[in-house]
């Protein structure tokens, strides 16, 4: 099956996931689509395919030569994000770009311009697959999913080409932050892998932020508020006192690059009781730990001037940065980078604005950098994948197995 009928099959399945199920996976699409790629993978002839009672997929392409050379995976997941449909998706390829501006939907009048997303302009004369804009794309991360499934085919009808043991895996959840929860590294067997996760093409990625989630909760206390004088506490005013007195530019619409913030995802109240949900994000390990003291401390000052016990806060840490995991064999990113230059790709180093599967996966002891699949303005209706960057990092995913020696 050609690479772009591949993706558009992958998208027409419905995979959202959802972090209030408690089930992994946390959704019965993500389930259909993994029996799916199970017959796929067997009827493209590489062995050992299975899929756990969890979602997870693997499959091994064997070696087809005597030398003892390193096994190396390549990852990527089944789910797409809650955070917008990804129910009966309408996909359209736009041949040759032009520049312009593109019409999503003419019922809606849903454009997606260059104006508000000037990176389309770097693909004209290219072929792009969107949206019609009622629906995300899938491109996160089925386009990976493609990918990896269009090189395994290539090799396997390409046996000129030697190469060593290949391991693929596909995973759950991934977008609700459990993808590598219950991925079993052992069982992989692979020396390392690569996630293909990423956007843009050129996209090479070895670090990502410390993470961790904060909920707060507030209490107050009740009275009429004819009667309320020195009587009443207002949990949602101690709530909102408290997010004034984080830093008022350390957010995520103020930040960029290497920079952390504090994100206020969630609040809910009433007199009575308010809760503050927040994610904390640093890509230094010392400024991360900072973060969360500091949190506490303002939690600490809330009950100094209110009373003990008004406010409480759980912490729980997500993931790390899997720079301090990657960077004593950072030869596997080297090799990333020289397959990127075989391709005449200009790679693009930077590190991960958010989490990946890779993460985790690296300190489960599988270093796991994270390479682009292509896509732009994931979990949104102006989602977009142009064809070419997809064949390139399937290329690329072809030219690592040809460097690993």
């Amino acid at each position: 099956m050609e690479l772009t009928e591949r993706f558009l099959k992958y998208v027409s399945f419905t995979t959202t996931s959802d972090e209030n199920t408690g089930m992994t996976p946390s959704t019965p699409g993500q389930m259909v689509f993994a029996n799916y790629l199970v017959e796929e993978l067997k009827q493209i002839g590489l062995q050992d395919v299975e899929v756990d009672k969890n979602g997870y997929v693997m499959a091994t392409l064997p070696a087809n030569v005597s030398d003892k050379i390193p096994t190396v995976g390549f990852i990527a997941h089944l789910d797409t994000s809650p955070d917008m449909s990804g129910k009966h998706v309408k996909p359209e390829i736009i041949k040759h770009y032009d520049g312009n501006d593109i019409l999503l939907n003419v019922d809606k009048a849903i454009v997606l311009s260059t104006e508000q997303f000037p990176e389309l302009l770097q693909y004209k004369g290219q072929d792009l697959i969107v949206t019609d804009g009622t629906t995300l794309l899938g491109a996160d991360d089925k386009a990976g999913i493609a990918e990896i499934v269009s090189a395994m085919e290539y090799l396997v009808r390409h046996p000129e080409m030697k190469h060593g043991k290949v391991r693929i895996a596909f995973t759950p959840d991934e977008e609700i932050g459990q993808g590598a929860s219950l991925f079993d590294v052992k069982k992989f067997g692979a020396e390392w892998a690569y996630t293909l996760d990423g956007g843009e093409i050129g996209e090479l990625e070895y670090e990502n932020f410390n993470a961790a989630s904060a909920k707060i909760s507030f209490k107050g206390c009740n009275v009429h508020p004819g009667y309320a004088k020195h009587k009443m506490l207002n949990s949602m005013r101690i709530a909102q006192q408290f997010v004034t007195m984080l830093p008022r530019h350390e957010t995520p619409e103020h930040t960029e690059g290497y920079e952390g913030f504090y994100h206020l995802i969630a609040m809910n109240g009433e007199v009575e009781l308010s809760t503050l949900t927040y994610i904390i994000r640093d890509h230094d390990r010392a400024r991360f730990e900072s973060r969360k003291a500091e949190m506490q401390h303002l939690v600490n000052k809330i009950n100094a001037e209110f009373g003990e016990g008004t406010a409480s806060i759980e912490l729980k840490d997500q993931y790390y940065n899997m720079k301090e995991k990657i960077e004593p064999v950072m030869h596997v990113v080297d090799l990333a980078y020289k397959a990127m230059e075989m391709a005449e790709i200009t790679p693009k180093v930077k590190p991960i604005r958010g989490g990946t599967d890779g993460a985790q996966l690296s300190f489960k002891g599988l270093p796991c950098p994270n390479l682009f699949a292509g896509g732009h303005n994931f979990h949104g209706r102006y989602e977009f994948v142009p064809i070419q960057s997809m064949q390139k990092a399937k290329e690329v995913v072809l030219n690592i197995i040809k460097l690993v020696k």
